[in-house]
């Protein structure tokens, strides 16, 4: 039996343990912290439970596919919730856009911000219902290797929807700022501005107002115990506090990963782990990319996050909340244009206790912000501080009530904590961004060009950013190792 070592444990590399595990390889997963799941760990303290790492469970097919690969469903491991609203947008005070749980409602509360608008996006959803289908059933499970990959009939006849972006086509059809900016948020889960994304990629609208968003009770850590268990029954030995401090190779084979003094040969190594990272576990001679080929790549966003528990109920508010008061492109700008702290960030509250009363004591409520920010700034406790203070003031004008005085505790995380617990490039928070150049066949090879037996699995590669792209990512990869 062919022996397989994975380096990390996130979702693509418990999805690539499964998947051979399944085809007969031994198979032993690595993971430097003390929990598995990678990014998707919880944060727990005083009764208060949160998900560090994502917390949008989008696109339910992929997981259902994922797991009736194994003959399972994911009802067999944990509970799911569809929410309603999905999410909510704050456009300022008393100026709420709830996103709902059906496009029939989300079309008449278009229509309701601007006249045409709602039969707008019902023709604008099935175009990307259809770019959606085309996407799972023909591009996002192939392994990157070549242009031909991205040619099929129906590519041929939407060629187009490559060559315009996500903006263009946003902007023609819908005249409101607010409409604007509600189409063009689900392509930031991709990493880059709607400028950059190719217009093909609406196929996130259709992830978000047609699948909706979903909630598993426990939170997001509830995939990741689904899939170690799965994996455990398929016989795949877990390594925790055991960080990979070389990559072993014999002319130019790999041969085994080095933890501590210990070496573990394998037949076959595959790394879920940052991929720049991996590298650096290599000879400097064996390396597939250059420091240069890194810092040209356009990354996605970085994180600030503000874990907080409150001792009481909040108004106004749902699970997921986006606050879009400022100007979106002077953000996004200080993202990817000229890397900076925002001046006035736009910002995301998760509050899952809303609607899982197992998140928090009773009559209290867990709550976690983000900011997106430019991935590779100056990180210092007197910014977090002073972002802390920002958000928090808008949180509490915007929703006419008082937050500060109520937060128990507060835990942050961001560019510094991303590096040292992920070795994330520059503290990326989601990998690479699928911009144009970067998509598909362009992004990063799943198999490594100068050492034989060795893979790469994850946000870096393909298919790209996210937690259903991070299964489909294991996914490939198995495939190209022992094809079914």
């Amino acid at each position: 039996m062919k022996k397989i070592n994975i380096i990390g444990s996130g979702f693509s590399s418990l999805s690539a343990a499964c998947h051979l595990a399944k085809r007969g390889y031994q198979v032993e997963v690595f993971e430097k912290n003390s929990s598995l799941g990678g990014r998707a760990r919880q944060f727990q303290q005083d009764g208060f439970t949160f998900d560090m790492g994502p917390s949008w469970y989008w696109m339910p097919d992929v997981f259902e596919r994922f797991f009736a690969g194994f003959g399972k469903k994911v009802s067999d491991y944990y509970e799911l919730e569809r929410l309603d609203p999905g999410y909510q947008v704050v456009f300022g005070k008393d100026e709420v856009f709830p996103v709902h749980d059906s496009i029939e409602k989300i079309a008449d509360h278009f229509e309701l911000e601007e006249k045409g608008s709602g039969q707008k996006l019902v023709s604008f959803l099935n175009q990307a219902k259809r770019n959606y289908d085309v996407a799972i059933e023909d591009l996002v499970y192939k392994p990157g290797l070549s242009p031909l990959e991205l040619i099929t009939p129906i590519t041929i006849k939407n060629a187009g929807l490559f060559l315009t972006n996500v903006r263009k086509q946003v902007e023609r059809d819908f005249k409101s700022p607010k409409l604007r900016s509600l189409l063009q948020f689900p392509v930031l889960f991709l990493g880059a501005k709607p400028e950059q994304t190719p217009a093909f990629y609406n196929f996130m609208n259709y992830a978000d107002f047609g699948l909706g968003t979903w909630h598993p009770k426990g939170g997001m850590i509830q995939i990741v115990n689904a899939m170690v268990s799965l994996a455990k029954e398929l016989d795949v030995n877990f390594h925790t506090d055991a960080p990979v401090h070389e990559i072993i190779t014999n002319s130019k084979k790999a041969t085994g990963i080095r933890v501590g003094n210990y070496i573990h040969e394998a037949d076959i190594i595959i790394s879920g782990a940052d991929y720049h990272h991996t590298e650096s576990l290599l000879e400097a001679s064996l390396r597939g990319y250059s420091e240069a080929y890194w810092k040209k790549k356009v990354f996605a966003p970085s994180s600030l996050l503000f874990y907080m528990g409150i001792d009481k109920k909040l108004d106004n508010l749902a699970h997921h909340n986006l606050f879009f008061d400022v100007d979106f492109d002077k953000h996004a700008s200080s993202i990817y244009d000229t890397p900076e702290w925002p001046k006035d960030p736009l910002f995301y509250v998760n509050l899952p206790s809303i609607s899982d009363k197992t998140m928090a004591p009773e009559g209290k409520e867990a709550c976690f912000i983000l900011i997106p920010i430019a991935p590779g700034l100056k990180d210092t406790q007197a910014l977090r501080d002073k972002y802390y203070n920002i958000v928090l003031s808008r949180m509490e004008k915007l929703t006419n009530q008082s937050i500060r005085e109520h937060v128990l505790f507060n835990k942050s995380f961001c560019v510094l904590d991303f590096i040292s617990d992920y070795n994330s490039y520059k503290g990326n928070a989601y990998g690479m961004a699928n911009t144009l150049t970067q998509t598909a066949f362009l992004r990063p090879k799943l198999k490594s060009k100068k050492v034989k037996d060795l893979y790469f699995t994850g946000q870096l590669t393909v298919p790209g950013p996210g937690v259903p792209p991070a299964l489909i990512s294991g996914n490939i990869v198995a495939d190209m190792i022992a094809p079914q």
